[in-house]
Parts: C-alpha cells; sequence; structure tokens
C-alpha cells in the first residue's frame, strides 16, 4: 500500500477555502485525495489526474464514496490546461504536485523502475505510451546515454556506465533490469554500486518519461489556472526537482529583473506568487522512520497574487 508523504502538511496549506476545486495533480492511489476531500466542504470538488492509468483505476475504487466531488483524468502534467478547458473550467483554488514514485510502480517488478527485483526494463509512467527504457537503453548513442546519465542521475562514472552498456548491447539486447543491475555493478566499486545504481535508474526513467520537461510545463499552466489566492503545493524528491521549482518559484514571486543600476523598472515583470514558506517544509523526524521513501521529501508552497492594475 502506498504511503503517501507530507499529507497533514500539504493539505493544511493547500485547502484554504473549502467551496472550490482543487487539483491534485498526481492522483496516483488516492492518499493526498482523501485528505483533501476530507477537508472539502460538500460543494467543494477535487480534481485527480494522473499518467498511469492502474493507478487511476485503484484511485477510483478508493475514492468511490466521494460520488460527483471527484473528477479523474488520464493525461500528462502539459495537458493540463486542455482537460480543464474540456470541463469548463477557468480557475481552480488549488494544485498539488507529489511527484515521488508510487509504490504501485516501485513495488511491482513487472513496472521495471528498480533495481532490487527483477523485470522487464520498461520504466513507462504511461504503459500505452511507445518509448521505454528498453529503447533507451538499447538503441540510444553512447554519448546520448553518457549525456543523460550525468545530467538527469547527476552519475560521476557515467563514461563508464555508457561504455559497458554500449558494449553488451553490440553481443545481446539488455532485456531486464537485473542485466542493467550487473552491467553497472560490473563497472563500479561496492562502495559506489548502490547509489550509482539509484542514480542510473533514475536518470533513464526521468528519459523516458521526459519529467523535467513536464513539470516545468505543469508548473507553469498551474500558475496560470491558478484564482488570486489559489495555493500551489509541490513535494519534490531530488536536487533536479528542487531546482526547478526553486528557481522557478523564486522567479515567479520576485517580479522585476531588471539590473540595480537600472532608476526605474523597463522590464515591466511583475510577481505573479508570493512564497508561504520562505525555506521547503521537510517531513518530521517520526514520518522519516515510519516511512524510509519520505527522507528526501520537500513541500514548496506559494499563494497566487492578484493582478496588478499598474
Amino acid at each position: 500500500m502506498h504511503q503517501p508523504v507530507l499529507v497533514k502538511e500539504a493539505v493544511e496549506n493547500l485547502v484554504t477555502d473549502g467551496s472550490r476545486i482543487i487539483v491534485d495533480a498526481t492522483v496516483g492511489t488516492g492518499g493526498h485525495a482523501r485528505a483533501i476531500l476530507q477537508k472539502l466542504k460538500e460543494e467543494g470538488k477535487l480534481i485527480g489526474i494522473d499518467r498511469d492509468q492502474n493507478a487511476l483505476e485503484i484511485a477510483k475504487r478508493n475514492l468511490a464514496g466521494y460520488g460527483n466531488r471527484i473528477l479523474l483524468g488520464h493525461l500528462r502534467f502539459s495537458q493540463i490546461k486542455d482537460f480543464l478547458s474540456s470541463q469548463n473550467i477557468k480557475e481552480v483554488s488549488g494544485f498539488l504536485f507529489d511527484l515521488g514514485m508510487c509504490s504501485l510502480q516501485l513495488d511491482h517488478p513487472q513496472r521495471g523502475f528498480g533495481f532490487q527485483s527483477n523485470g522487464p526494463i520498461d520504466m513507462r509512467m504511461d504503459p500505452s505510451q511507445s518509448k521505454s527504457a528498453f529503447e533507451v537503453i538499447n538503441q540510444y548513442s553512447f554519448s546520448e546515454l553518457n549525456k543523460i546519465l550525468f545530467q538527469y542521475g547527476q552519475e560521476r562514472f557515467s563514461k563508464k556506465i555508457a561504455k559497458v552498456i554500449v558494449k553488451e548491447r553490440n553481443q545481446k539486447p539488455i532485456s531486464t533490469t537485473y542485466q542493467l543491475r550487473d552491467l553497472v555493478a560490473s563497472v563500479i566499486h561496492p562502495p559506489f554500486r548502490i547509489k550509482s545504481l539509484a542514480r542510473v535508474f533514475q536518470a533513464i526513467r526521468m528519459e523516458v518519461n521526459d519529467e523535467l520537461n513536464e513539470l516545468n510545463r505543469g508548473l507553469m499552466e498551474a500558475i496560470r489556472l491558478l484564482e488570486a489566492g489559489g495555493r500551489l503545493c509541490l513535494i519534490s524528491y531530488h536536487s533536479l526537482e528542487h531546482g526547478l521549482i526553486r528557481n522557478t518559484l523564486r522567479k515567479e514571486s520576485k517580479g522585476c529583473i531588471c539590473p540595480p543600476r537600472f532608476p526605474v523598472c523597463a522590464c515591466g515583470a511583475k510577481a505573479s506568487l508570493r512564497m508561504i514558506t520562505a525555506k521547503p517544509i521537510v517531513p518530521t523526524t517520526q514520518e522519516k522512520e515510519a516511512n524510509p521513501r519520505s527522507r528526501s521529501a520537500k513541500l514548496w508552497v506559494a499563494e497566487k497574487l492578484k493582478p496588478s492594475n499598474d
């Protein structure tokens, strides 16, 4: 069973008006969604979206008791605006993004996300999409593999790992998670293997699912779709997500970007957000002990500003 992270903190910051519409952009199996619905009033509504149709089917069953107060959609972050438009929704009062992997994906070997159990090397969050980890591992050039391992995995042994992957696949296709695990282990010294394996699998997963581009597009759409006073909550888990979110929120809450030497603003940029917390919220010691997957989580909270009349 998937255990959602920072539930209390996220819901308290997200739901400021229980009579409005909230979007859970990573509904998964419905952990955060249930807590949100419990805080919403009868007239409030939750829209839950996810790339994983299997997760949505479970969420549908888990949240069946809420009837027409919930609407589920199978889509990516970049499709949020079009989906809401199709429902004649122009603004919402809150967005929640929980960017962590769902246990439904991690704990099932057939999904191919992890190196701790054997299965086909897949890693698609949406099993209906065409590109999988098999294509990335077996068809990307050495330079492309090295690039994604270094950029998305921040793996210092990226060249060594990319080289052994290319050498092996020239003999036979790399089709299972254990094949990839053993290749990485063969060129990494034991003290560094677990961290390198985690970084390699993360990098390939991010490439397969185009995660950073989807997050950037979804984040910008969410900011535009929030009503004045609406809240944006994001739970991130690794440095690339942390950096993208931090930089975007800082930029959107800063406004003018003119050099300090300019006597008056020439750029015309206006702040669209204000940060609710100076620093991201992190799990308590008790939550980290109860749910080890929460250890790296950070909750970012911002509020949409009223448009300036200047």
